[in-house]
């Protein structure tokens, strides 16, 4: 049997370790897809680069349109990134009848339910495992493994630069400038790191796994989003003290009793007995709550070339496998039939249901417990847990203040709203209050 051709747009880290593991482990890799799988052409506007990687025998190009043009070619692999001309290539390669298979999770999360409607209409697939967690097979998980049972939760932390930063914070005490520079120099983190440290790459894969999950379209636009530069490192170690880790978490629940879906990605604290509290640097972690299985936990490499390589030939290796397979008794896209997804809305931030932390630096003088813990107390809010520590220094004037880090139980976003503004106007609260989201994830 003839082997599929692939044509490979982009040759840079994810491409180059694709054409490498394809190459070192491609015997055992057509033992597993019942025939061979080649990279035949590559496009990249870096030709010699392109061309020192893959050699002879593979057709170099500098324009991709070639690529997803040429009649040869089985299977688009897209690793450009972006939105705008990927979405161009990505829907040509589509409408020439190509499969597809792509790492380009801000793509998907945005124009994914047109991209998934072109290829069912063309009879071709749409694979991105690699778009979400690098190595981390977590789409097959929740898209296959899964599919017996309904999902109630996912956690995850998905973005491994946002990861190194807080835990090189909670391990040196370090402010998050002082570590966002570190990062840079070690090539965790990009020159322009604006979509990881504002939460956004990791909204884009937690759109992706919610609407696999839930069996609705993908909902970019609703997702609340919120980064970690406003962290401070006296919240890490005030968490650490109360037995929390702080992590940038992507967090979809099924909230059955307000008719909706939670989509939301912001700073955490998290239980250090967890197993997720405990992953460090880099890595990734997506934890799953669901009914028949209970919770499983997914750990591993979230970039990276090798390990991101592993997910797109996984992709590859699935497409050859069904290739002349009937295109309705496939795998959906989502998991769910596309005549099945449901209209389930995304629930406001405002009906959102936690506990939090909160740090209010207030003067150092009787009563001001009482008033905050009465407007607490005014909005139904309990409290879990209170911790005082001396602050260092003056404030205004020369008066005395104290740090005052109060847990909740948990409560609907709007009433703590309403009850942080309540407290920021007192007087006796001399900075803007922190405020941090809490998830026991039991």
């Amino acid at each position: 049997m003839n082997p599929i051709r692939v044509g490979l747009l982009g040759a840079g880290t994810v491409g180059s370790g694709t054409f490498n593991v394809l190459r070192r482990n491609q015997e055992e890799i057509q033992r597993r897809a019942g025939r061979g799988i080649e990279i035949t052409m590559v496009a990249d506007l870096d030709t010699a680069r392109a061309r020192a990687l893959v050699g002879d025998g593979v057709l170099v190009v500098a324009d991709a349109r070639e690529v997803v043009n040429h009649p040869d070619i089985d299977i688009v692999v897209e690793l450009i990134g972006g939105y705008g001309v990927a979405r161009t290539l990505v829907l040509e390669a589509i409408a020439a009848g190509k499969h597809v298979v792509t790492a380009n999770k801000a793509l998907l999360a945005v124009h994914g339910t047109e991209i998934f409607a072109a290829a069912r209409e063309k009879g071709v697939v749409v694979a991105f495992e690699a778009a979400v967690a690098g190595g981390i097979p977590i789409i097959k998980a929740l898209r296959e493994g899964l599919t017996a049972n309904r999902i109630q939760w996912i956690a995850g932390i998905i973005n491994g630069t946002t990861n190194f930063i807080l835990s090189e914070m909670r391990s040196k005490g370090l402010d998050f400038g002082v570590v966002l520079k570190e990062a840079q120099a070690l090539g965790y983190a990009e020159a322009d790191p604006t979509f990881d440290i504002e939460g956004i790459d990791a909204a884009h894969k937690l759109t992706l796994m919610s609407a696999i999950a839930f069996g609705v379209p993908v909902q970019f636009d609703r997702a609340h989003v919120e980064g970690i530069t406003a962290l401070q490192a006296a919240d890490i170690g005030y968490a650490e003290h109360l037995g929390y880790r702080i992590k940038l978490l992507g967090i979809t629940k099924r909230r059955d009793d307000a008719g909706g879906i939670e989509l939301r990605v912001h700073p955490t604290l998290v239980p250090t007995k967890r197993l997720i509290a405990n992953v460090e640097g880099a890595m990734n972690a997506v934890m799953v709550q669901a009914d028949a299985v209970g919770s499983t936990l997914y750990y591993g490499k979230g970039a990276g070339s090798e390990p991101t390589a592993s997910a797109v030939i996984a992709d590859l290796v699935d497409i050859t496998r069904l290739h002349t397979a009937d295109p309705h008794h496939r795998v959906p896209h989502l998991a769910f039939q596309h005549d099945a997804l449901a209209a389930t809305p995304v629930l406001p931030m405002e009906q959102t249901v936690t506990s939090f932390y909160l740090r209010l630096q207030v003067t150092d003088q009787a009563g001001v417990m009482a008033r905050i813990a009465g407007i607490l107390a005014e909005h139904a809010i309990s409290i879990d847990a209170l911790l005082q520590r001396p602050n260092d220094g003056q404030s205004g004037a020369g008066t005395a203040h104290t740090d005052v880090i109060i847990l909740t139980h948990d409560t609907v976003e709007s009433e703590m709203n309403r009850a942080i503004a309540q407290m920021q106007a007192l007087p006796t609260v001399l900075a803007p209050i922190v405020r941090i989201r809490k998830e026991e994830l039991s």
